[in-house]
């Protein structure tokens, strides 16, 4: 499901190799995955929860 995405890596990742690091894949859906973990779990949100918890950041 998630491999034939486009994904979007943090701009608050500081790409060192003890850094938590996030990507977001947005199409339909919004998907977010650890930068790390690849291939384990994703966290799926509604386009509209997405916008949601962004704006109450």
């Amino acid at each position: 499901m998630s491999a034939e995405r486009t994904w979007h890596k943090s701009s608050y990742s500081s790409g060192g190799s003890g850094s938590s690091c996030v990507e977001v894949s947005a199409s339909h859906d919004v998907l977010v995955r650890d930068t790390k973990n690849a291939s384990d779990d994703v966290l799926a949100f509604s386009t509209s929860a997405w916008r949601a918890l962004l704006n109450s950041l």
